[in-house]
């Protein structure tokens, strides 16, 4: 097996996991904005924990791409052609999404903040089942014949995997966002974002979970049962960390859920990049699928300093925006009239 090949499967595994993780509690809190807030307070309570750093995370999306489109140009053109359809959807639902959160208080008027209000919740909803029922699918197979061509309709990739994958992303943003609420709030909303935690973290990670263990179970190696394990510890301390309110560690214990399971999952497959569904023999590997040694040097040296600067810089900006937003810390709504 080639080394830069699998190196920069490990890299776009990383960026993946980086993006769950860290947009993955902003699409929560998206999703939360209906239903879990109560009023307007609520609401400016919510956008104000995220608002200085959602944007910041949806790069780690476009940084997943652009690698997979120079390092592997093969899986991702099968990849986004075979995901045409979810793809633009999730895409649509990211403009709306950050539409609306610039818009929202652009007007003092309460028909125009619950219309932007749908927008983040509807836009935040399709984008996580979007994104999770395209890893699914990466990860248990496209229909793919021998050219890398997706075989049926627009609809052929729509199957019981993609559903699992939409929701077991959709849930565990739900419950990662309460996660992050207990930590970056305070008063009646992060009493609220516990409970919530308490009640739900148990049963929004089945989904996941499961996930996880189909790809094992097809084709899994010895150390995934390592790693299936540790996702279940780190679930399991999640959940034991919040009822003691170790609000810290019990945020740690689902990362490590996360980690784990998504190490789990691209351990597994490896070293297909995309399974066909037809037949083994054309699924995308490491090998087939990637670039020339030359590129993927160039961009390993380009990476050795450029992850290492995102991350310095992203840990940087969450210390500076590290303190919590209560509903005491919101002005009141006012018109704004141009000079």
């Amino acid at each position: 097996m080639d080394f830069l090949p699998t190196l920069w499967f490990i890299i776009i595994a990383f960026f993946w996991t980086g993006y769950l993780f860290l947009e993955g509690f902003d699409l929560g809190v998206g999703m939360l904005m209906r239903g879990f807030a109560r009023n307007n307070t609520d609401r400016r309570v919510l956008l104000n924990t995220v608002g200085p750093v959602w944007d910041g995370n949806e790069v780690w999306l476009i940084t997943a791409g652009a690698a997979t489109f120079a390092a592997f140009p093969h899986w991702y053109a099968s990849l986004f052609a075979g995901l045409y359809l979810p793809l633009v959807l999730v895409l649509l639902a990211l403009i709306f999404r950050a539409v609306a959160i610039e818009y929202r208080g652009k007007h003092d008027s309460a028909r125009w903040r619950s219309t932007w209000d749908w927008a983040i919740a509807l836009g935040s909803f399709v984008a996580a089942f979007g994104v999770g029922a395209m890893l699914a699918l990466t990860t248990t197979g496209l229909p793919l014949d021998a050219n890398g061509d997706r075989v049926g309709g627009p609809f052929a990739w729509f199957n019981g995997y993609a559903v699992l994958g939409g929701l077991a992303v959709v849930l565990f943003c739900l419950v990662h966002a309460a996660a992050f609420l207990v930590l970056k709030t305070d008063g009646d909303i992060r009493a609220r974002a516990r409970r919530l935690l308490l009640r739900w973290l148990p049963v929004a990670l089945l989904p996941m979970a499961l996930w996880a263990m189909l790809v094992v179970l097809a084709g899994g190696k010895p150390i995934t049962w390592v790693t299936l394990t540790v996702a279940a510890f780190g679930a399991a301390a999640a959940w034991l960390l919040a009822r003691r309110e170790r609000d810290g560690l019990s945020f740690a214990g689902l990362g490590i859920f996360l980690v784990a399971g998504t190490t789990t999952i691209f351990t597994a497959v490896f070293p297909n990049v995309l399974p066909s569904s037809l037949d083994p023999a054309f699924s995308l590997t490491v090998e087939n699928a990637s670039s020339s040694d030359y590129t993927l040097g160039v961009m390993s040296v380009i990476g050795a300093f450029g992850i290492p600067a995102v991350l310095v810089y992203q840990g940087y900006t969450y210390w500076v925006f590290r303190k919590r937003v209560s509903a005491e810390s919101i002005p009141a709504a006012h018109a704004v009239v141009p000079q």
